[in-house]
Parts: structure tokens; sequence; C-alpha cells
């Protein structure tokens, strides 16, 4: 798709975020869906909640003047760790693309630009953690993340900016 701008998220549109953090959700599973408070949980709600922290970078896609997916970093190493976190110095990366938007080439330009974006700012290096049936496992590897650790479900993945 070549019909795409990409750009930073405005203060006035903080509101896509929890719906981007819903369809970040991998739901392997279509006929069982999580419900949409799932986002509520605190695990899950830090990924959002009080965005505007100096280390909050958001980057969207927009078609037609609509935001169809958005990549965020964020440190999360407060009381609630993000599920990628590996210390209080790397912002840790979300990605989500609406449904419709996926396997177009959008989510792999989105995440080379917030590299490039984290890279301008100083960070020595960014991770995120992914579980290891979703099917994003191989474009964050073509984008250059790597396999640092797994659990029985997930792998946290790195990415050196250096």
């Amino acid at each position: 798709m070549n019909n795409y701008l990409i750009r930073e998220m405005k203060p006035d549109e903080e509101g896509i975020l929890k719906d981007m953090l819903y369809e970040a959700i991998f739901q392997p599973d279509e006929t069982k869906l999580l419900p949409r408070e799932v986002v509520e949980q605190p695990e899950v709600s830090i990924y959002v909640n009080n965005w505007g922290q100096p280390d909050d970078y958001c980057l969207v896609a927009e078609v037609d003047g609509k935001i169809v997916g958005a990549v965020w970093t964020r440190i999360l190493d407060g009381d609630i760790k993000g599920f990628g976190n590996i210390d209080h110095e790397t912002p840790e990366f979300a990605i989500s693309l609406y449904k419709e938007y996926r396997n177009q080439g959008i989510g792999t330009n989105l995440m080379k630009q917030m590299i490039c974006h984290l890279k301008t700012r100083g960070y020595k290096r960014t991770s995120l953690a992914v579980q290891k049936e979703n099917y994003a496992v191989k474009m964050y590897e073509n984008v250059g993340f790597k396999i640092v650790s797994e659990s029985k479900d997930e792998y946290l993945m790195v990415y050196d900016l250096s």
C-alpha cells in the first residue's frame, strides 16, 4: 500500500492509543476475542496511561485522514513493568494496525521509522515482548530485533541501536 502517511501523533490524538493497544493484543482465535476492557488491566494499561512522559514517543500511520496504525515506545520500569522491560533506560515497543491494513508493509515502515527516531535521541537499544505464535515475530526479526530470552509462551527481543 503506497497511499499512507507516517507522522508523529498529535497530543489531541492520544485517545487512539487505547484502540491501538487493544489491536496490539495477539488473539489467535478470532471466535474468542478478549473483551475491550482488557486494556484497563494494570499490566496492560501501563502502555498508554499517563501518556506524555519524557520518554514517550508515538508515530501513526494515516490513510485518507484516518489513523490506521501506530507504533509507540515508552520506558516501563515502575511498580508494574512492561512485558518487554529490560532496564530503566530502554524504551519498549508496542505496535498495531487495524486488521484490514496488516501485511501491506505499513507495520514494517512504522517500526523502521521509530527505530530511526530512537537512534536520533541517543537510546542504546529498544525491546519488546511477543508471543511465540504471533506472526509478527518474523517482521520483528526482519527489522533487526534479536531474541535474547524466552519463556514458555513469549520471546523477549532487543534491537541494538548503536
